[in-house]
Formats: C-alpha cells, structure tokens, sequence
C-alpha cells in the first residue's frame, strides 16, 4: 500500500478514473455523497457493468448539494439535471444498501471483467469533491491505495464481508432516492419566490421597522405622494430609506408601471 496526497497530481479521482478504464466492477463504500462528485465521475461509472455500494446510514447523506467550496459548481443550475442522472445510474447500475452506522472511512475497489480485483482506495476520501481531491480537503486524512492484485483482494475479501452483513435495501425507499427526487421536483414560482424571501429576510429582525426608520418629524406620513403609495410601494420607500441611510445609494428595480417614480418622490 502507498499513501496518497490527495492533492495536485495524486488524487483520488485521478486514480479512480485511471483504473476505471480496464474495470467492470466496482464496490464502495463512502462516507458521504454529492451531485458534484458524480458529475466528475459520471463517464467513468458510465463505463463499470455493476456497482454496489454501501452509502450512510438513512440520515448520513447530508452533502448532495456539496459543501462551501461547491458554491461555483451550484452556480452552475445543473443540480435538477445531475440529480435525475445520479438517479438513473442508481437505478440501472448500482445495488445499494446503508450502513447501520456511521461509516468510519470509505473504501473502493476495482474488478476486472473476470471479477478479479485489481485495485482498491481505503481511508479518508469519499464521492464528494473534497473527498476526491477536486476541492480542498483535511490535510490530516490518510488515504492508501494498493500496489498489488494481492493487496487489492485482501480489501475485496472484507467488503465482501461487511455487505454480507448488511441488509439488503429497496431502491424505491432509500432515502438517497428520496432524497434525489426532491431536487429533480420542479418547483412553483410561489414556493421559490417565497424561499428567496424567506432567505433575504430571516436575519433582519425588524430592521426594516417604518418606524425607526422614517423620521415623522419630516411630515412624509401627511403628503399627497405618501397617501397615494400602495402598501408595496410604501414597503419599497421604507427599504430605499433605510439602504441609503446604510450605504449611501440604493437601486430601485421594478417592472413598469408599478410606481418607481412616485417612491423616488417619496423618498425625495
């Protein structure tokens, strides 16, 4: 066995997509799961006859959408289409079961066509892209990869016992399936117009209280202008009000004829 740095040209998805080219099997167990990972194994896995792999316990799969560092990848808008893949290759592909606990450390090997094992990964990577080496990971995780058929069978042979231990699961109830097809869901424009609003506003507390922001002694409560806004437009110029107040401008963005200019009066 040798360690692996996990990092600039030893990383783990490049050993895996090397090996994958000349295997027609492979069995994983991981610690963790995300879009993002599959996405940059995709045409690897696409190319392995079977797979079975043992994912976390029902709560265990945490990360679908990635971590901080995955941030330009959800940037992307291709978490409906890599989740409804990730699915399809679950389906036709893969026999899946969950551990009964948390997974210590994740584990691949990689069979020939003969079902001989000819490589294998153990220690700390996973299918997300930290865990591949794509993103930054712990620097202090150990990762081995074999160096003979003979190492590569020994990991074989304790896979093989530990997914004889394990129950076997229906696809259809997993919660990775589950948890798959809630992203590929298409969603009402109310409930994510909702959720963008929801995200905007859950910290201000009141900030935007009309008033402690508005002073009253300006007498705007009394104009023609403030008595013809709706309560929308009223909410727009106490907003405005209170971005200038903060930063000194404030961009007022809205389709036409919803009273742009009658806020610019009022906040005037």
């Amino acid at each position: 066995m040798r360690l692996v740095n996990n990092s600039g040209a030893d990383r783990a998805i490049d050993l895996l997509t090397d090996a994958s080219v000349k295997a027609d099997a492979l069995d994983l167990i991981t610690t963790d799961l995300s879009l993002y990972a599959f996405k940059e194994l995709k045409v690897s896995l696409a190319g392995i006859s079977a797979t079975r792999m043992v994912a976390p316990a029902d709560d265990g799969c945490s990360r679908l959408l990635g971590s901080e560092a995955d941030r330009p990848y959800r940037n992307q808008l291709q978490n409906h289409f890599l989740a409804k893949h990730f699915c399809q290759w679950l389906e036709r592909q893969v026999e899946l079961r969950h551990a009964n606990g948390v997974i210590p450390q994740s584990m691949a090997i990689l069979s020939d066509g003969s079902q001989n094992p000819f490589f294998g990964l153990l220690g700390a990577f996973a299918f997300t892209t930290n865990g591949l080496g794509i993103t930054p990971g712990n620097p202090l995780g150990l990762i081995q990869a074999t160096e003979t058929i003979e190492e590569a069978s020994q990991l074989s042979t304790w896979f093989e016992q530990q997914w004889g231990n394990l129950p076997q699961t229906k696809l259809s109830d997993s919660s990775l399936i589950q948890a798959l097809r809630e992203i590929t869901e298409d969603r009402s424009p109310h409930t994510i117009y909702a959720l963008i609003l929801h995200s905007l506003f859950k910290d201000r507390n009141g900030s935007l209280d009309e008033d402690s922001i508005i002073k009253s002694a300006t007498g705007i409560h009394q104009t023609t202008i403030w008595k013809k806004l709706y309560k929308f437009q009223k909410d727009a110029v106490v907003g405005a009000i209170d971005k200038l107040n903060r930063y000194g401008g404030c961009i007022i963005a809205d389709s036409v004829g919803l009273g742009k200019t009658f806020e610019a009066l009022a906040i005037i």
